[in-house]
């Protein structure tokens, strides 16, 4: 136990030191905050330090906590008091469950009183003065108004209560990393202050008393301070700015300068949150109806000369933004977002190296945004509906009711080499995600797509072909395809598992495999090579 009051216990003071800890708690577990059922639990909880003995806490009943054994032994900190705050992120992590940018500042606000009110907002002669009538704080603060001698928008700083702050997921669409916010609770609650404060911007509308105070940068020093029980947070709030140019500096400083760790999702939204802006702004140059869309991308591209590399990259994200967070995405719910979880199979970058690399058309498109709308034949609405499609196949034929989250992906290799039983399902799931082996896969697909077409005597761009209507016989093609791919007896095998897929392999090693029935070096993999006309019969 790491206590050398506790090791003098009797049995009998043990246990009376366990009740009275329980009664003080009023029967709650001190980390988790749910209930401890004497009868049922009393063998199962454990005594521990609120503050370690490390950081000077008292080796005395004051300073100790009854919890469930389990909640102490997977703690995420030593400290009693961090741990409780992050056991009740976790708790809100769980009820976002796989939502996109879930849970953010917005969620944790919204538990803590936060995000109330719209705060009362005057600028006058170079100086702002606002109030917070609302929570009874009535008296007037007055604070500088400053001009950015580069971008000439105009900021002011404060100190605002969180009844009256919002977050912005359009400029920061990126959920809370429970490691950062732990480092960072750690820090303010060892007594460290934040160095730089977070970001807002309001826009006052003329004849407007109150504007919204979104928050778009440090939302993670944000939520660590409300979670620490900060009711008001220090901000540098931009007045009435150019969002455009705020959200393209947010997407620059993790995309280009690297200087937050976005993950690639979340760069793909901003780019489509972009691609919305520029379309706006085209509109407005040439002085066309907001719902206009008789423009190409082509035409996109054109009028933004000098941005044409990025006006080009949003056209794309807005493609892959669109596929990976559609709700009816059934593939979703196995794709690991920030690349460091072992519960998910499938890593966000292995999906835009293989579906989005091989099946969205990479250049722009010179027929018009509303083509064949209406009639449902759109080249790049065709595009992003049949990619959704097919990875629900995927879904519906590899992953749901397969892949178990709680038994995860870390060393399974290792762990069927050690004779563990791990269900074959979930083997097959693992493997079937790495990378080189679903691009290696999902190029059959392409192929079959590509056959059918030909067989049909259909003309057609290789580039473009999920651009073309798959009629349903194709799709039966495709699914047969999946699902007896995923059929195949070198996915469950035990024996591959120290050679095979015992690391990281390549394309060529792959293709080699399929194309031969065996390895490189001369390994059999598999009885016979892929027959893709046998695989979908």
């Amino acid at each position: 136990m790491g206590s050398l009051y506790l090791n003098r216990l009797s049995r009998q003071e043990y246990e009376r030191l366990k009740r009275a800890l329980w009664e003080a708690q009023r029967g709650v577990c001190f980390i988790c905050e749910q209930p401890i059922d004497w009868d049922l639990h009393v063998d199962s909880t454990d005594v521990d330090h609120i503050v370690p003995s490390v950081a000077g806490g008292k080796d005395d009943p004051s300073n100790f906590a009854l919890t469930h054994l389990t909640c102490n032994r997977s703690k995420q900190a030593a400290d009693l008091r961090v741990a409780r705050l992050l056991a009740r992120f976790q708790r809100l992590q769980d009820e976002c469950g796989p939502l996109p940018g879930r849970p953010n500042l917005s969620d944790v606000l919204g538990r803590h009183g936060g995000a109330r009110y719209q705060l009362p907002l005057h600028v006058r002669d170079g100086c702002v003065s606002y109030s917070c009538p609302d929570i009874g704080r009535t008296e007037v603060v007055t604070v500088p108004l400053h001009t950015d001698p580069l971008s000439q928008m105009s900021y002011f700083f404060a100190v605002i209560p969180i009844a009256y702050l919002a977050h912005d997921d359009r400029i920061n669409p990126r959920a809370i990393a429970a490691s950062s916010l732990r480092r960072l609770i750690e820090e303010f609650h060892a007594g460290l202050p934040q160095l730089q404060p977070a970001l807002a911007w309001a826009t006052m509308e003329n004849g407007q008393p109150r504007a919204a105070i979104k928050v778009f940068d440090g939302q993670h020093k944000a939520a660590a301070q409300v979670l620490l029980g900060v009711s008001e947070i220090p901000l540098r709030v931009f007045v009435n700015p150019d969002f455009d140019r705020l959200l393209t500096a947010n997407t620059h400083a993790g995309t280009t300068l690297r200087q937050v760790a976005f993950d690639m999702s979340v760069q793909r939204h901003l780019g489509s949150q972009l691609l919305a802006d520029r379309i706006d702004r085209y509109l407005a140059d040439l002085g066309r109806p907001a719902d206009d869309r008789s423009f190409s991308e082509k035409d996109l591209v054109n009028h933004f000369k000098g941005q044409w590399r990025e006006v080009r990259r949003y056209i794309l994200d807005d493609v892959r933004d669109w596929v990976t967070h559609h709700p009816e995405n059934r593939l979703r719910g196995y794709i690991d977002f920030g690349g460091r979880s072992t519960e998910r199979p499938i890593s966000y970058s292995t999906i835009e190296r293989t579906f989005y690399s091989l099946f969205i058309y990479q250049d722009v498109l010179t027929t018009p945004m509303n083509y064949l709308l209406e009639q449902g034949e759109n080249p790049r609405e065709l595009e992003k509906e049949q990619i959704l499609r097919l990875m629900n196949i995927v879904a519906d034929r590899i992953y749901v009711g397969q892949y178990d989250p709680a038994i995860g992906t870390a060393h399974i290799e290792t762990r069927l080499q050690d004779g563990e039983e791990i269900p074959p399902g979930h083997v097959r799931a693992f493997r079937m995600a790495k990378e080189e082996v679903m691009y290696t896969w999902l190029k059959l697909v392409g192929l079959v797509v590509k056959n059918y077409f030909v067989m049909q005597g259909v003309p057609f761009d290789e580039a473009r072909i999920f651009q073309y209507r798959f009629p349903q016989p194709l799709w039966d093609r495709i699914d047969r395809l999946v699902e007896n791919l995923a059929g195949l007896p070198l996915w469950i095998s035990r024996q591959l598992s120290a050679t095979v897929f015992g690391g990281r392999q390549s394309h060529e090693f792959w293709h080699c495999i399929f194309e031969t029935g065996h390895t490189p070096t001369g390994q059999q993999v598999l009885a016979e090579p892929i027959n893709i006309m046998k695989l979908i019969a």
